[in-house]
């Protein structure tokens, strides 16, 4: 009986670390996916980036969403093994958008070398709320398919059946 307490206790303080070191890892990627967004777009004032265009209404919101969804998906990696690359890889992706979607117009050199400084502001301006949007879309399927992936298979390693034991029909491996 007294073991049981104890075990229970042991595992309940594991958890309560994990939970606290996730909550830590959510903190500390959302402020430096904002740090990384904001500071080369110029939505935090520096003296390194200058703007040339005022910053539109939705940078701010997008830039904040992009931000703490980021830190979410990071801590949901900690003390669990990813099962797939793909929301590591569209998480990045998204984060990418997002400085393309938030920044100046006029500053992005590729914008302005393929298409011109009018181009940028007539061309890419108005399309940037929509990169912006298919970017938070991709950063939230991320976040959608780590957490469904978390919750539907939380398998561990050392007892899942091996590939080979699920790929070949039970009927051909009896023979």
């Amino acid at each position: 009986m007294l073991w049981r307490w104890a075990c229970r206790m042991v595992i309940e303080m594991i958890v309560r670390r994990v939970l606290w070191l996730q909550l830590a890892v959510a903190v500390v990627a959302a402020a430096v996916v904002a740090l990384a967004v904001g500071v080369p777009s110029a939505l935090v004032d520096n003296p390194i980036f200058v703007r040339m265009t005022p910053v539109p209404w939705w940078s701010y919101a997008v830039w904040a969403l992009t931000a703490v969804v980021s830190g979410i998906l990071l801590a949901t990696y900690v003390a669990r093994p990813a099962a797939s690359a793909a929301p590591g890889r569209a998480g990045i992706l998204a984060n990418v958008g997002s400085v393309l979607a938030v920044g100046c117009p006029v500053c992005n050199k590729l914008v302005v070398a393929a298409i011109g400084v009018s181009g940028a502001l007539n061309v890419w301006a108005p399309i940037q709320p929509l990169i912006a949007a298919a970017s938070l879309a991709l950063l939230g399927w991320a976040l959608w398919r780590r957490l469904t992936t978390l919750r539907s298979c939380p398998v561990s390693g050392e007892s899942a059946l091996s590939p080979m034991a699920t790929a070949v029909p039970s009927a051909e491996r009896d023979r």
